[in-house]
């Protein structure tokens, strides 16, 4: 993610994004008692308008995620839709953007319990690419670090605590000169990526590890099955994956809303396939990108599309 500039939904308001600003005596930065979501808004030029893909969606889990971690947050679904939009209209970026909404336990005290704790929300947006490179196969390894169970710190809640787990596997892999890492949950099973759903190409099926392995209950991994079914006739199968499934799969990609469409061509030094990009990863991934761009009429409602005022022209 770039540099922000603009706004912020912060305290309630709307405030320069270099006034929303927290304590560090605060709870969530000593504790990681927070809940965030990820959210892509797509630029489409020739249409002159932000496509912000499953908006209503992105926040029916953020308000799940944040119960789970005993948050209030004092909006409605559509309230907080609605804010956001708000925002990107303040913003006005006129380029593919991030959108990272985060509820947090905002009380200046020192103690780990959530009990009688307030609570803080803040939205933000910045300009954003690609979060790895999706236009040529990634090489990947299987991390030495496992994924948090769901009976420590549920991995299907966006929790910031957890994304400890997930730099600890990011980084494992970069040093070692990886482009991603596959994580394992506990028992030895394929989990995702380090911070990304993943999908294996067997037998004419796409499978992915089931929502019992301690996995994000990613929207784009929803997305991604609807796609291959519908358009491309290929069903999805949701179970637990051997590690060994890795180095035999014909194919292998990541999904996320960072993350888009992410083939991988290889796993430990191992080839995946023939080593290049395989064509059900090829033909999704341009899919899932025209439909994010507002490019695929009979995908309209995955999208809320926003309208940006054009900059002003300064005369010399």
């Amino acid at each position: 993610m770039s540099s922000t500039r603009g706004y912020a939904y912060f305290q309630g308001d709307f405030v320069p994004f270099e006034d929303a600003n927290v304590s560090v005596m605060t709870h969530a930065l000593s504790y990681g008692t927070g809940v965030f979501e990820g959210i892509r808004g797509y630029w489409n030029p020739s249409h002159e308008k932000l496509y912000v893909v499953k908006l209503r969606e992105h926040f029916l889990r953020f308000i799940q995620n944040t119960r789970m971690m005993s948050i209030v947050v004092p909006h409605s679904v559509e309230e907080l839709c609605n804010i956001t939009l708000e925002l990107l209209r303040l913003d006005g970026f006129r380029e593919d953007t991030y959108i990272r909404p985060l509820a947090y336990k905002s009380s200046l005290q020192i103690g780990v319990s959530m009990e009688g704790v307030s609570d803080g929300l803040t939205i933000f947006a910045a300009p954003f690419g690609n979060y790895v490179d999706i236009d040529r196969g990634l090489a990947v390894c299987v991390s030495s670090w496992r994924r948090t169970s769901d009976n420590a710190i549920p991995p299907r809640a966006k929790v910031t605590g957890n994304y400890a787990n997930t730099a600890l596997i990011k980084n494992e892999a970069v040093v070692n000169g990886y482009d991603e890492a596959i994580v394992l949950t506990e028992q030895g099973y394929v989990a995702e990526g380090s911070a990304e759903n993943l999908f294996l190409v067997r037998d004419g099926q796409l499978v992915t590890p089931s929502v019992a392995d301690n996995i994000l209950e990613g929207i784009t991994r929803r997305a991604v099955s609807e796609l291959a079914e519908r358009e491309l006739g290929i069903p999805t199968v949701s179970r637990t994956v051997a590690r060994s499934e890795l180095y035999v799969a014909e194919e292998i990609f990541l999904t996320g809303t960072g993350a888009q469409i992410a083939p991988v061509t290889s796993v430990d030094r191992r080839t995946v396939g023939n080593g290049d990009v395989g064509p059900i990863a090829s033909r999704l991934q341009q899919l899932y990108l025209d439909v994010v761009r507002g490019k695929h009429p009979d995908y309209a409602d995955w999208l809320t599309p926003l309208e940006l005022a054009r900059p002003a022209v300064v005369n010399a």
